[in-house]
């Protein structure tokens, strides 16, 4: 052998990890795609705000005050640079400690639920926000992603234990929820609670028995809502034209559609819509009509596929996910945020009645956006993969 082989031969290699900060370790694990089209959204949504706060500034202004045109965009802002550093530090939490985040989380703001007959304030006719000196939040915005992720928990405790009574105790918790955001009246956060937990009951692989059990209950609990929620009842009249005197103008799912379809596919331009002050709550609830008229279908269409794109971002992550509680958890907070955007294109779209449901990252709200960067944090965090580890060659002299 030539002497540089033998030179060669006396070498021996060991490859030793690198080095890595917790940032770094954290921008490596944390799915930046599905960050990049929530930050997205919030972008779009600060625009649609900006576009529709003129309407709600002029709703609320008198002959005495003149409320800034801009007023609810400003907050808006304030909103987004608030929640967004609580969406990331969120992000960086392991496993373990978002887990007991989330159920922590999930106990005070039931208590808060359950305390809103006693200290809650009325809204348009619902009461379903609790006032503290200086600010307002609406409890069940904030325990959505947290019951998701307590229910999860708790479901999957059934792959450990078969005889743990979890469908029973989630059942009930559920049903109570559900009394009580009636009780406000809040039909559309109902249906978002008891979509998510049949979602979960189906992914934790309950039988098919109990599958036609939840379907049954749930037609009996839509029957129930007809008969017994005046609100709900006459707002699903109003969508069927039951009863519908034509002749006092047309009803809010009609205005939203006449607002969405005003600017055909390219829209009028920004602050070029008029039908949008003919709605209300143009800046919550119907912010996609206001999309719609300003700029166009198109644009619409591609908000829609931004939600699908995240949607499919987080199945995909899951696909070769072996945690059952990590499955769960991440199933149920995409089934809350999807079926909420969906709902609410839905109304926009006359598709369904009015539920008064906001549309995720996009419409105003201080409690739904502090909430939905709660939600996606922990999201997030569930969806968090191992970091690529960068690896180097140490060469060391063996000796002959």
């Amino acid at each position: 052998m030539s002497r540089a082989g033998d030179l060669v031969k006396g070498f021996r290699t060991r490859t030793v990890p690198r080095e890595r900060t917790a940032l770094a370790i954290w921008f490596w694990e944390i799915d930046r795609v599905l960050l990049s089209l929530i930050v997205a959204l919030m972008a779009i949504g600060l625009v649609a705000v900006a576009a529709a706060s003129p309407v709600a500034a002029i709703d609320r202004s008198t002959a005495q005050i003149a409320v800034n045109p801009l007023v609810y965009f400003y907050r808006q802002l304030f909103f987004v640079l608030l929640g967004l550093p609580i969406m990331l530090v969120i992000s960086m939490l392991p496993r373990p400690q978002a887990r007991r985040l989330a159920t922590f989380m999930a106990m005070f703001f039931f208590v808060m639920l359950l305390a809103v007959p006693l200290l809650g304030s009325t809204v348009n006719g619902a009461k379903r926000w609790i006032d503290l000196p200086g600010f307002r939040f609406q409890p069940s915005e904030f325990l959505k992603p947290a019951y998701v992720v307590t229910l999860a928990w708790l479901l999957s405790l059934r792959g450990k234990d078969q005889t743990l009574p979890v469908i029973p105790l989630t059942g009930v918790t559920t049903a109570l929820i559900a009394l009580v955001l009636m009780r406000q009246p809040d039909f559309g956060q109902t249906v978002i609670f008891c979509a998510c937990w049949g979602v979960l009951l189906l992914l934790s692989g309950v039988s098919m028995r109990a599958i036609g059990a939840l379907i049954g209950a749930g037609l009996a609990g839509l029957v129930a809502a007809y008969m017994f929620y005046e609100n709900g009842r006459q707002r699903f009249n109003d969508f069927l034209g039951i009863g519908v005197d034509k002749s006092v103008g047309p009803d809010q799912t009609d205005l939203a559609f006449r607002t969405i379809t005003h600017g055909g596919f390219t829209g009028v331009g920004p602050g070029g819509g008029q039908h949008k002050f003919r709605l209300p709550e143009a800046h919550t609830d119907y912010i996609f009509s206001v999309i719609g008229e300003e700029f166009g279908l198109l644009a619409c269409i591609a908000i829609a596929c931004v939600y699908l794109a995240i949607i499919v971002r987080v199945l995909l992550r899951l696909l070769d996910e072996e945690d059952v509680f990590t499955i769960l958890a991440a199933a149920g907070l995409t089934t809350q945020f999807g079926l909420q955007a969906i709902i609410n294109m839905g109304v926009n779209a006359q598709i369904f009645p009015s539920k008064g449901m906001t549309l995720p990252f996009i419409s105003y709200g201080g409690s739904s956006m502090l909430a939905l960067c709660i939600g996606v944090g922990l999201l997030l965090a569930f969806t968090r993969r191992n970091p690529f580890m960068g690896r180097h060659t140490v060469v060391k002299w063996s000796g002959r």
